[in-house]
């Protein structure tokens, strides 16, 4: 019998579907700079980051951006402004792949999961209600996103061992981070770039922003509950239940008697829980210290890849099959890196095109217009739209932040509520647009197509999108401050 290949395999049908979205919208990118009039504002560097000069926007005779530059431009990516950054990614994926591909392959992470099922087997619904919070934790407190994908397919791993689906892994791992990171308490890179821009005191307003967390936190565990549940009543009701056979053969009620845990295998299952608590010291540091923080992507891939080899060489796979394990793997997920060029060069498209700052403009004259309320609500719709083109959330904070800050003096907005609308916008969308590559990689790592996931998540987006709407009318009229 065939040999079913080990790690994260992207199916065909997930890719071709991904990629026809992805081309639809570098053409729409593409058609939006030629009916959009380019336009700039002037830059400065302030701490090495570009920040905007809000009075200085002015329209340009920038020529436009020829049709054939629309489809190039996942390549051009490569070299242009955010090129380090996808070289980084498109390598932090495969090392993620590869290491997977050899913990899958040597057995060490069946062995692992194992004894996370025994521990838990009675308790399984309280060990999801720990690992959301552990992984919205992350998201809210330390702003970790992207570091998390080695983690993904262990959560989903284990989803499948407690009898549950590869949607039901997804949200205790992606969609909490993702959540978490919206709903941010202490998020340095929104909360804490967008304070100090705005000139607020760092971390003001915490005690708000914890009831904030605590809501969407008990809304998508109330969700992934409900699911879990269903799913374990009746497989069948998962929307991915045909997708999942192979996976759920593979871990589904793993049981490993413990005279089958080899030593070499606790050895193995050792050194990969050594490598995690390196990983998760990387994440606890690096938002306070500036060199870890901008290193900690490949730092994280680099632990990865040590736990994944580290753990097969200690199993006893021997130096060539982990070898074999890791180009398979790197296999199974190198559609992912045409994905997420194309998710790219979006972004590139518009930029290239000069209507980034044209449409940041337009918004804001709108915002100047209105009552407090209502420019509250602006701020978190303009930063839904920009979160399409632009994924960083400091990022963004540089580019927006400059603007709304004196907007919302002349509107009476409290500069507060305003970080508030902002943080909002930057966050919940991270896992609804296709544009956003940690979603891509993501999804590339289990049998879950772009469409499901979509029809999956979209109920509880909008539920969490007027939930939290209404946390920002509440500031708004309270003057959430200090100011």
């Amino acid at each position: 019998m065939e040999q079913s290949k080990a790690g994260a395999q992207i199916g065909r049908r997930a890719f071709i579907q991904a990629a026809v979205i992805l081309l639809a919208l570098m053409i729409l990118a593409g058609v939006l700079t030629r009916v959009i009039m380019p336009g700039t504002y002037s830059r400065s560097l302030v701490d090495g980051r570009e920040v905007i000069d809000p009075a200085s926007f002015h329209y340009t005779a920038q020529p436009p951006l020829p049709v054939w530059r629309w489809f190039t431009a996942p390549v051009e990516v490569l070299w242009g402004p955010d090129a380090v950054m996808v070289i980084t990614i498109i390598v932090f994926i495969m090392l993620v792949g590869g290491s997977f591909a050899v913990l899958d392959r040597s057995q060490v992470l069946r062995s692992v999961i194992a004894r996370a099922v025994a521990a838990f087997k009675r308790r399984k619904y309280l060990l999801l209600a720990i690992i959301v919070l552990f992984f919205m934790a992350l998201g809210g407190f330390l702003g970790i996103f992207e570091e998390t994908v080695p983690l993904i397919p262990m959560v989903l791993a284990l989803a499948y061992s407690l009898g549950w689906d590869s949607l039901t892994g997804l949200g205790m791992s992606l969609l909490a981070t993702g959540f978490g990171f919206a709903a941010a308490v202490s998020n340095p890179f929104t909360v804490g770039v967008a304070q100090r821009l705005a000139g607020l005191p760092l971390f003001s307003g915490a005690a708000f922003r914890v009831v904030i967390f605590a809501a969407v936190y008990l809304i998508v565990l109330a969700f992934l509950t409900r699911h879990a549940r269903r799913v374990e009543r009746d497989p069948r009701s998962s929307p991915v239940y045909a997708e999942d056979q192979a996976q759920r053969a593979k871990y589904g009620l793993v049981e490993v008697a413990d005279a089958a845990v080899t030593p070499a295998l606790r050895r193995a299952g050792a050194w990969l829980g050594l490598s995690l608590l390196a990983i998760l010291v990387v994440f606890t540091l690096s938002p306070f210290i500036a060199t870890l923080s901008s290193l900690s992507l490949p730092l994280t891939g680099l632990l990865f890849l040590a736990a994944g080899v580290g753990s097969g060489l200690f199993a006893g796979f021997g130096g060539r099959g982990v070898w074999r394990a890791f180009l398979e793997g790197i296999g199974g997920i190198a559609p992912g890196i045409i994905l997420i060029l194309m998710a790219m060069s979006v972004k590139f498209i518009i930029v290239a095109g000069g209507i980034m700052d044209t449409t940041l403009h337009g918004a804001s004259l709108y915002i100047s217009r209105t009552t407090p309320v209502v420019a509250a609500a602006l701020v978190y719709l303009l930063t839904l739209v920009l979160e399409f083109f632009v994924n960083s959330g400091s990022a963004k904070a540089f580019l927006v932040v400059p603007i709304i800050a004196p907007l919302a003096d002349l509107v009476g907005l409290t500069r507060q509520t305003a970080v508030l609308g902002y943080c909002f916008g930057d966050g919940f969308t991270n896992l609804f647009y296709p544009t956003n590559a940690v979603l891509l990689i993501g999804l590339g790592l289990t049998v879950v197509t772009y469409p499901k996931w979509i029809r999956w998540t979209i109920g509880l987006q909008v539920v969490v999108f007027l939930v939290t709407l209404g946390f920002l009318a509440l500031a708004a009229v309270t003057r959430f401050g200090p100011f």
